[in-house]
């Protein structure tokens, strides 16, 4: 049986909650990273409030996840992944190839040419993280090491190590990274970081 278009508005408030919940989140912090305040969220995800489509639109984009998925649209046979690019603010571009929420994320980070002689401030953070170049040389600095990973190379680590990415002056660097559910959020955080 087809959802009336209000039957679908009122499940969307239990669709919130999960997504947040699998990221062991707070209303408050949620509310910090999307701009839409703690009681708006909180009466969205209770039902108490219909949402709109400027509430929607920064809590899918936090999220990594559709507005189809989040209002339940009908599924289509398409199964590709929108890559819609997201500008890292530091000249980086990352783009998300997953879109479900929780579990391993997968990204493709395109980083600048870099400068060398950069002092990188490593950070930590729980969760494990493992990359792969595509192209170019990527710059890793994993605890005391500064490592060059080139072209068909990957890492794997404990994130709780300290660390940090970049391009070396070479030129640009692409990499893939697959990313748990704690190291989604620090480095979906760092992104919008020129630091990082």
């Amino acid at each position: 049986m087809n959802e009336t278009p209000d039957e679908t508005l009122d499940a969307v408030g239990p669709r919130l909650k999960r997504l947040r919940l699998r990221r062991d989140i707070t209303l408050t912090e949620l509310a910090a990273e999307t701009g839409v305040s703690a009681s708006t969220l909180s009466r969205l995800e209770a039902g108490l409030r219909r949402p709109t489509l400027e509430q929607l639109l920064p809590l899918a984009r936090y999220h990594g996840v559709t507005l189809d998925s989040l209002v339940d649209a009908p599924r289509t046979a398409d199964p590709r992944v929108d890559l819609r690019p997201l500008d890292a603010g530091d000249g980086s571009v990352v783009i998300p190839l997953t879109r479900r929420p929780g579990g391993i994320q997968a990204y493709k980070f395109v980083r600048p040419t870099g400068n060398d002689d950069v002092l990188p401030e490593p950070r930590t953070h729980e969760g494990h993280d493992w990359v792969y170049v595509l192209n170019g040389t990527l710059r890793l600095v994993l605890g005391d090491q500064d490592l060059r990973l080139t072209a068909g190379e990957a890492a794997e680590f404990d994130t709780r190590t300290p660390h940090w990415f970049g391009a070396t002056s070479a030129g640009p660097v692409e990499y893939l990274s697959l990313i748990g559910r704690q190291g989604e959020r620090a480095h979906i955080r760092a992104i919008a970081s020129p630091e990082v």
